[in-house]
Formats: C-alpha cells, sequence, structure tokens
C-alpha cells in the first residue's frame, strides 16, 4: 500500500519556491542589507529595468540598490520560481519596504553564475 499525497495541487513544491543560487544570493544580501554582497550577484555588464528606469553595470545595480532597494528597507519573500526560457525564471516575490510593498513576477536571466538582467514591472 502506497503513501497518499493529500497535499492540495495548488501548493508550490520547494522547487517552485527555491530560485536558483544567483537569484537566492541576491534575495538574501537584499533582505540582510548587504549592498556589496547584493551588487556581487550580478555580472559586470548587468541590466536592470525597473518600470521605466533602466541601470546598466555594477554602477547601475549599485545605484538602483540605493534608490529602490535595500536604501528603502526593502525585503523580498519568494512565492514561486518558474523556468522561463534558457537561463531565465520568473520569480514572483512579496515585497515590503518604507517606500515600495506589493507581490509582483522579477523576471531574472542568468549568465555564468551571476544574474545579468533583472527585470521588474
Amino acid at each position: 500500500m502506497g503513501l497518499i499525497d493529500t497535499r492540495p495541487e495548488t501548493e508550490p513544491t520547494m522547487a517552485e519556491q527555491t530560485p536558483p543560487a544567483p537569484i537566492a544570493a541576491m534575495i538574501e544580501a537584499t533582505n540582510a542589507a548587504d549592498s556589496a554582497a547584493f551588487v556581487a550577484a550580478f555580472t559586470d555588464d548587468a541590466y536592470v529595468r525597473d518600470g521605466s528606469r533602466e541601470f546598466t553595470g555594477h554602477n547601475g545595480v549599485a545605484d538602483w540598490d540605493r534608490t529602490d532597494n535595500i536604501g528603502v528597507g526593502m525585503q523580498f519573500e519568494v512565492l514561486s520560481t518558474e523556468p522561463a526560457g534558457d537561463d531565465a525564471y520568473v520569480v514572483t516575490i512579496r515585497a515590503t519596504s518604507r517606500r515600495f510593498n506589493g507581490t509582483g513576477p522579477m523576471r531574472v536571466t542568468l549568465r555564468d553564475g551571476l544574474i545579468s538582467r533583472l527585470e521588474i514591472g
């Protein structure tokens, strides 16, 4: 007699909740308010788009982090992670901070073990 899985079908599995290591590093750095670790999770030529605003390279990532992420006390809770193509993922998060609050997707592209693109909104 086998075991019966009684979890609801909509409950995410651990694989769906846990993002790949570079994305997890970015989220952990945000939650720990570690700006150096946050920037280190990105490639040197990274691209960040947040709504209509765009940032490039480590300096751009650091600027975005200062104005919209750690600089406003951001905390992320991962709700789901779904593959979205080669080395790309859609990570749905709950975000809370002194400035921004809500739930939504982030599209993240990886390259060489780091984040090369982060698109929000």
